[in-house]
């Protein structure tokens, strides 16, 4: 099959010529399309040779700029990053040309691929060396482009990092990333799931470096920072209902590359560079729920998750004051673990249910005379008055906390 592809080929976010013209150069040699790509599988550039081979893969790559997604070919870029010379890889489609792959290094450091479809013939050691050069020739163009870049995200991190811990007046703050005056912004949190997960070793790396990466390429004015176990995101000129598209795919595109499950938080929006860390506080609430619970949504707001937010702060209270614990409900807790009594759940059924005794006694698998009886002994025994409401809230709000530890 042969196409041709199509001409005048744009700069891909700032992706010099000069690796579209290294791309040129050994697509002349082996004879089929050349492309060039990151660690992320994003199409930096790519052959125009009137008449080379190239096949719908290798098309849609270039008009999507990132090669689609699939798990075989997942597999074929750990092997090529892996290998020290040239891979030949098998088809993986009938309408799929044969290809050959290498790594793009400076020295131990992977810097992305570089692929080519074979011509006519299969490729000789000629085109295994050219295809070589070319890698470590765009290993330096890459290096090149990337150390400008970095130096400008280095510096919007670290502004970031310190108007998060409440560093540095709005005007100081403003100006270090680039916001406009009373521009509305929205910050994101990023986390590992902590079930199953280290949440303060590797994985957090791992994610600050790819979250860098992801966030570079689909918005450029985002600043990324780390403080913690969270990976910090600032949005600005965006709002919740934005945010929160934006951090869905990000959660999505994320977890696919680390393979390890990651939640967002998505705080509300202010336009005050002041209030950066109380919304880096309003993430971190968020993150504590969702990040505990495989059942927990992948992306959440305060508003998602707030009754749990709000338990988890009185939980601290109470571990902070033992004195505000009601006496009456651990004096019940230590006779239910002494005497193997159930008033502890039988209360916490009857609150649940809003005093229904049937439905109450249902959940328990008792009878409701047998309910009632205990509820009367709570209330002699350890001088709990449940006909009063501010009593009752104190009982279920104890109650409930000390079964969540």
């Amino acid at each position: 099959m042969e196409m041709t592809d199509p001409p005048n080929p744009p700069d891909l976010g700032g992706t010099s010529e000069e690796l579209f013209a290294l791309a040129n150069a050994v697509a002349a040699v082996i004879g089929g399309s050349v492309a060039i790509e990151d660690l992320d599988h994003r199409v930096l550039a790519y052959s125009s040779i009137p008449g080379q081979r190239i096949d719908e893969l290798r098309r849609r790559g270039i008009l999507e700029r990132r090669v689609p997604d699939d798990p075989e070919q997942q597999r074929q870029y750990r092997e090529v990053l892996g290998a020290p010379g040239v891979v030949r890889l098998p088809v993986l489609s009938p309408d799929e040309l044969p290809r050959v792959a290498a790594a793009v290094r400076a020295g131990d450091l992977p810097l992305g691929t570089i692929w080519a479809i074979e011509g006519e013939g299969l490729l000789d050691a000629s085109g295994d060396r050219a295809l070589l050069d070319a890698a470590r020739l765009a290993a330096l163009h890459m290096l090149r482009r990337r150390s400008s870049a970095e130096l400008d995200l280095r510096a919007r991190e670290d502004a970031l990092r310190a108007a998060l811990r409440g560093e540095g007046t709005p005007q100081e703050i403003r100006f270090q990333l680039g916001l406009a005056e009373r521009s509305q912004m929205t910050l994101l949190g990023f986390a590992p799931a902590a079930y199953g997960v280290d949440r303060t070793g590797p994985a957090v790396v791992r994610l600050a470096a790819a979250a860098a990466r992801h966030w570079a390429a689909v918005h450029h004015e985002a600043a990324v920072a780390t403080v913690g176990t969270t990976v910090h995101v600032l949005l600005p000129q965006a709002g919740p209902a934005e945010a929160r598209r934006l951090g869905e795919q990000a959660v999505a595109a994320l977890s696919r590359t680390l393979e390890t499950p990651l939640r967002a938080a998505v705080s509300r929006p202010a336009d005050d560079p002041a209030e950066l860390p109380g919304l880096r506080a309003e993430v971190a609430d968020i993150l504590r729920v969702t990040t505990a619970s495989p059942d927990a949504p992948a992306v959440a707001a305060l508003t998602d998750v707030h009754a749990r937010v709000l338990l988890l702060h009185c939980a601290d209270e109470l571990a902070r004051t033992p004195r505000l614990r009601h006496p009456g409900i651990e004096a019940m807790r230590a006779h239910d673990r002494s005497r193997a009594t159930d008033y502890a759940a039988s209360v916490v059924a009857w609150l649940d249910a809003v005093g229904n005794v049937g439905e109450a006694a249902q959940r328990l698998t008792v009878h409701p005379n047998t309910l009632k009886y205990r509820l009367r002994r709570a209330r002699e025994l350890f001088g709990l008055d449940l006909d009063d409401p501010d009593v009752r809230l104190s009982c279920w709000l104890q109650l409930r906390l000390v079964e969540q530890e």
